[in-house]
């Protein structure tokens, strides 16, 4: 009896050590995290700052003077994600660590839980030859009988508490190594964000740079130089337009794949439609085409551009100043292609394959635009051709779809 009794008090003091942890250094890991959310919630009001500097300036006539802030704003702005960036990664670190040790302690969690199901069954195991009639009067007293058939189901009881004690540490663990792996990718998706904006902060610079030495800071020569653009854009949209038109007039839409939401992702991760496809007011008023080939999603310079499915890189390109910039097209395996224009930074090549959601390039305002935003096509795939226009280089060119049809 007393080494039934001896054997419940060491069952409950193993199972009472389960969820003990370092306190401390668990609290003040989370005090830092604390800290870094803190940091980016000031980092991000600063970021949407500069946005409004940016989107007024979009608004304003184009001169040499408002040129040259957008690109100053733009700078500031991207520093300003690089420093989020830093502290996204520092955030992260500190999650990492404090999920290893949380993982540590639930490990040693589960072996004290085994260790106390290991004892428990020994003894059931021991005791379950011996007959109640053997229990009861074994003992120097009756009392003494009981007691110890009680402490055999009292042992029963623990033994299932134990199994679900185990079963939740198992479930704990397994969520653990889940977060850890999640929180791991996006360590590695930050990593290379933070390299590819510094990129595109030196990018910028040179770009203002450029500017006002081909215009030796002289408004007249800035002028000049704009005219020559809307005149050589209009010419390139007009034909551009005209052959699309054409395509579009003896397309036969049947051989689409069915309309439906989620054939493609969005491209961007907080998608905001800031113009629609097709003969929109908008469109009317601001373009001589008068139609608009794709949607505009709202972005800022540097924020990844992701692919809206599975696929092959069909073109890389650049336009310069004019039509899409920088771009990326992607076919799709359902026979439908997709367009990213207006990117500051391409970070894939002609023939990769991707996956959906893999980042394929960074947003930015290349190409004729007034501000940054993302331009995004789909076209019936086996309609691409990319055609050579003077001063702008290779453009694809095809029959345009409304991405709003597939997303």
């Amino acid at each position: 009896m007393r080494a039934l009794a001896i054997l419940l008090i060491s069952i409950f003091f193993l199972t009472s050590l389960t969820g003990v942890a370092s306190g401390a250094s668990s609290e003040e890991l989370r005090q830092s995290i604390d800290e870094k959310t803190k940091e980016l919630e000031q980092i991000t009001s600063e970021v949407k700052q500069k946005q409004a500097q940016l989107d007024q300036i979009s608004e304003e006539k184009r001169t040499l003077n408002s040129d040259v802030k957008q690109l100053d704003y733009s700078i500031s702005q991207l520093n300003l994600s690089i420093r989020s960036g830093e502290i996204s990664i520092e955030k992260m670190q500190l999650e990492l660590e404090l999920f290893q040790g949380k993982r540590v302690e639930t490990e040693g969690s589960i072996d004290i839980q085994k260790e106390a199901i290991a004892r428990v069954l020994r003894e059931i195991q021991q005791k379950d030859g011996e007959g109640v009639m053997y229990v009861l009067l074994r003992g120097d007293s009756l009392a003494d009988g009981l007691f110890e058939i009680q402490s055999l189901q009292d042992l029963q009881n623990n033994l299932s508490l134990n199994v679900s004690a185990l079963t939740e540490l198992h479930n704990e663990l397994k969520q653990n190594i889940d977060v850890t792996t999640a929180t791991k990718n996006k360590l590695e998706v930050e990593n290379t964000n933070f390299k590819n904006r510094k990129v595109i902060v030196s990018d910028k610079k040179t770009e203002k740079n450029t500017l006002l030495s081909s215009t030796k800071n002289k408004e007249s020569a800035y002028q000049k130089q704009l005219d020559e653009l809307e005149n050589k854009q209009a010419a390139i949209g007009k034909e551009i337009d005209e052959l699309e038109t054409n395509l579009r007039a003896s397309f036969d839409p049947n051989v689409l794949p069915f309309k439906r939401s989620g054939v493609l992702a969005y491209p961007v991760l907080n998608p905001v439609v800031t113009q629609e496809y097709g003969a929109t007011a908008f469109a009317q008023r601001a373009y001589k085409t008068k139609f608009h080939n794709g949607i505009d999603f709202k972005a800022t310079i540097g924020d990844p551009i992701i692919a809206a499915d599975n696929g092959s890189i069909m073109a890389v390109g650049d336009n310069g100043r004019v039509q899409y910039g920088k771009y990326v097209v992607v076919k799709h395996d359902n026979n439908l292609a997709t367009l990213y224009a207006h990117l500051s930074r391409v970070v894939v090549s002609k023939r990769d394959y991707v996956k959906v959601g893999q980042i394929i390039g960074y947003a930015g305002n290349t190409g004729y635009v007034t501000g940054p935003h993302l331009h995004f096509g789909v076209y019936w795939a086996p309609s691409i051709t990319l055609q050579s226009f003077s001063g702008a280089g290779m453009v694809p060119v095809g029959v345009t779809i409304n991405p709003e049809d597939y997303l």
